[in-house]
């Protein structure tokens, strides 16, 4: 007899509609997983049980309504929600509680969600693998020695725990896809402007992103037709209705011209070596969907003068924000480093930056045009152990960071859509995942192509604290 975290959330869902469960007897078993099994996880910083055990017998009581009734999710803890302390993976916020709740929660609250609390989160979602100061690492649920990823970490670790059904995350420069990869879970970074409430629009070099980390595609692409359709905004490319994502994934994909490449804007400025796993994974996915029937090629793609541009645009946006200098002794060696480093910009370095953002947007577009997807690593290394990244030498830590995730950041620069998904295992038994990279407003045509590779691939194994 199959537990309720053994069912998909869409199969949940459909036993919530149908009344065979009742959101009290979801949300109940959730929290009781979460209260033993996320001390050796991390996952959550904070857990709002009597809010969801409140909010689930209202559910009950009122009867189904909303996309995702009775479902539980958590937000991250860069996402405030009324009377909920929201740190963001800070000392500087330990006691920060907000009196409103941003958009990205209310929009799930509307929908019918139940949200258990707060994953975690590095300092501002400035890394990608999530140690703070202020909690425990997050862990990869498969091997706790190693890290989680990051910076939705917490989100992907619960997901993949079976803590959540889903999670909502974000990603700056793949922090949905860096820790959906690290724990073997799905992870979807949606075009620029597509979820009305996190365009990117709104930031330096439009980088940061809503997205959804499930456990299946179909799951995924359920909570991201959440995401887009909230919320709509008049120069949101997802306004008023997002897109049928899940239709997508529920019917096969029509005939796919994909390149294939693991290539990264970073081999002309870093150490870059890819894990055997990781180019094993590739191998499999490309032949997987030339099974399928789509067109594979290699794809020759040479990027240069990337990584000057996208440290200038990082360093700028962690400049924004304005911490005196009794604050910054109080925040991570890499948040201080980030903040120095792009206050001592100088305006005109700022605005080349900028400028050669939008030249590698168009590059990368033009370069990417002939093909319905590209498919890339989703990672260069295999999940590192906890304390692997240098905590104190700020420079080497973001070395390390581009060496273990090479082809993420790239992504958000061009506002293309991506999705990382396991298709192989280690020798371990460890997902082992690719990453396809789709058109503009290309999220339908990679979640199809997603759907059947998952199947072809076959079910994934899932971690011993599983069954726990």
């Amino acid at each position: 007899m199959p537990e309720l975290h053994d069912l998909s959330a869409i199969e949940q869902l459909a036993a919530l509609r149908r009344r065979e469960i009742s959101p009290v007897q979801v949300v109940g078993h959730y929290l009781t997983r979460i209260s033993r099994l996320d001390g050796r996880v991390g996952a959550f910083v904070e857990i709002t049980a009597d809010a969801a055990m409140a909010s689930a017998e209202h559910l009950t009581r009122s009867g189904p309504d909303g996309a995702l009734w009775g479902l539980p999710f958590a937000d991250k803890d860069l996402v405030p929600r009324a009377g909920v302390p929201t740190r963001f993976g800070s000392r500087l916020h330990r006691d920060f509680v907000p009196d409103a709740t941003a958009d990205a929660a209310a929009v799930l609250d509307e929908a019918g969600a139940i949200s258990l609390g707060k994953t975690a989160t590095p300092e501002f979602g400035l890394t990608g693998y999530t140690e703070t100061l202020i909690g425990p690492p997050t862990r990869d649920p498969w091997n706790p020695e190693n890290g989680a990823g990051g910076s939705s970490g917490g989100a992907a670790a619960a997901v993949a725990a079976g803590l959540l059904p889903l999670a909502p995350a974000s990603d700056g420069g793949g922090s949905i896809r860096i820790p959906a990869a690290t724990v073997g879970v799905v992870g979807i970074k949606p075009s620029r402007g597509r979820v009305p409430y996190a365009s990117g629009l709104d930031s330096p070099g439009g980088l940061p992103v809503a997205g959804p980390i499930a456990r299946t595609v179909s799951d995924a692409a359920l909570l991201l037709d959440v995401q887009t359709g909230g919320r709509a905004y008049p120069y949101a490319t997802g306004a008023p209705g997002g897109g049928p994502f899940l239709d997508a994934a529920n019917r096969p994909a029509p005939f796919a011209h994909i390149g294939v490449t693991t290539v990264s804007p970073w081999d002309d400025a870093d150490d870059i070596e890819l894990d055997a796993d990781a180019a094993r994974a590739v191998e499999v996915a490309a032949a997987l969907l030339s099974d399928a029937g789509h067109g594979v090629d290699a794809f020759g793609w040479r990027p240069r003068g990337y990584a000057e541009m996208f440290t200038t645009i990082w360093r700028t946006s962690a400049a924004r924000m304005a911490l005196t200098d009794a604050e910054l002794q109080l925040v991570e060696p890499i948040t201080a480093w980030l903040i120095q480093e792009g206050r001592a910009l100088s305006g005109a370095q700022v605005l080349e930056a900028l400028a050669a953002a939008s030249v590698f947007e168009r590059a990368t577009i033009t370069a990417f045009a002939p093909y319905d997807a590209v498919l890339t690593p989703a990672l260069a290394l295999p999940p590192q152990p906890v304390g692997w990244f240098d905590r104190e030498d700020a420079a080497r830590n973001f070395s390390q960071q581009v060496r273990y995730a090479p082809y993420s950041s790239f992504v958000n620069v061009a506002g293309l859509p991506a999705l990382v998904l396991p298709v192989t295992v280690d020798d371990s038994g460890h997902p082992v995942s690719v990453q396809l990279i789709g058109r503009p407003g290309g999220e339908a045509t990679l979640i199809a192509l997603a759907a059947g590779l998952e199947k072809q691939a076959g079910r994934m194994p899932r971690p011993a604290i599983w069954d726990l």
